[in-house]
């Protein structure tokens, strides 16, 4: 089984004219791919590989500072949003059962123009960040649009609970990811760049370098490789949206393995995570009781808690 690629063509950002018979059609492939795999790469979303190769470069040239430089930009330093910031390697570990993760990360979780940016050496960091932030918003809200139809629902039932993407009562994140060179006579026993983990919110993008990594497990228990496709987002459903479909589509697993013995490349990725509103209620989509009510935050909490516990469980850092 292979992850199904999508043409979005007829409803990239920009275009607005788009007929109900073509929103219908995209929408049937799309809630295919999610509830076969949870995993589907879509071309032509007007977000161009050169808007996420500019990305990938300034990110690259933050992650390449001085420890003592980027430490001052470190999660947990902005009171206004607790997950914004950097995050050095092995800080953080998406299963817990495994040694610290293989990457580093800056996350941009606040679009306040009151908090310190790093300017050292990228003076355009904050600004391509940001617009880029926005773009990915934009995309997200589309798929979220289609997703609500190909279950026949109204099209604004998930819109409705992510009004607030870009504010600090809404948990949304833009990771920038770097995986740098593995040295073998250092990795720790059962070690991996990103352990086996579900995301938790509604859906994720991900935008990867050509270097290769991600795997993804299907539902026949197997994993499968998720490589980079020039010019395409992969998206991913996540845990509170199976919650919120009562279980149609579906939140998979994913990993991240270490590169072949010799293998001394870095790997580069971006994700959005997209989360709802804070005080969003989810509830089964279909008015069954499969899943209880629950607020998108406290949820967030409660799987943070469940999971990390030696952790903050405001830990919002969900990454790929």
């Amino acid at each position: 089984m292979e992850i199904p690629i999508v043409d979005f063509n007829v409803f990239e950002l920009g275009k607005t004219n788009v007929s109900a018979d073509e929103l219908d059609d995209l929408s049937k492939e799309v809630k295919r791919a999610f509830t076969d795999v949870g995993f589907v790469y879509l071309k032509n979303t007007g977000i161009s590989q050169e808007e996420v190769d500019n990305v990938m470069a300034v990110s690259k040239k933050f992650f390449s500072l001085p420890e003592d430089v980027k430490k001052s930009f470190s999660r947990g330093s902005f009171p206004c949003n607790e997950n914004h910031g950097w995050v050095s390697v092995e800080t953080e570990s998406l299963n817990p059962r495994r040694p610290g993760d293989l990457k580093e990360a800056f996350n941009t979780s606040t679009l306040s123009a009151d908090i310190k940016w790093p300017s050292e050496g990228v003076a355009d960091f904050r600004d391509v960040q940001v617009s880029f932030f926005l773009r990915c918003k934009e995309l997200s809200l589309r798929v979220l649009r289609l997703m609500a139809l190909g279950l026949g629902l109204e099209s604004e039932v998930f819109l409705d609970a992510h009004k607030l993407i870009g504010s600090d009562v809404n948990r949304t994140t833009l990771r920038s990811l770097f995986y740098p060179p593995v040295k073998s006579t250092s990795v720790k026993e059962n070690q991996l760049r990103c352990g086996e983990h579900s995301d938790y919110g509604s859906i994720t993008l991900v935008f990867q370098s050509r270097e290769g990594g991600l795997q993804v497990l299907s539902r026949a228990g197997e994993y499968i490789s998720a490589p980079s496709i020039c010019g395409t987002v992969l998206v991913n459903i996540a845990d509170m949206m199976q919650r919120w479909t009562s279980d149609i589509y579906v939140s998979a697993v994913h990993r991240v393995l270490l590169p072949p013995a010799g293998d001394s490349s870095t790997r580069q990725s971006l994700a959005f995570f997209v989360q709802p509103d804070d005080d969003a209620m989810i509830s089964c989509c279909d008015g069954s009781d499969k899943y209880p009510p629950v607020r998108s935050l406290d949820y967030l909490l409660s799987r943070f808690s469940e999971s990390y516990i030696t952790k903050n469980t405001s830990d919002m850092s969900l990454i790929l």
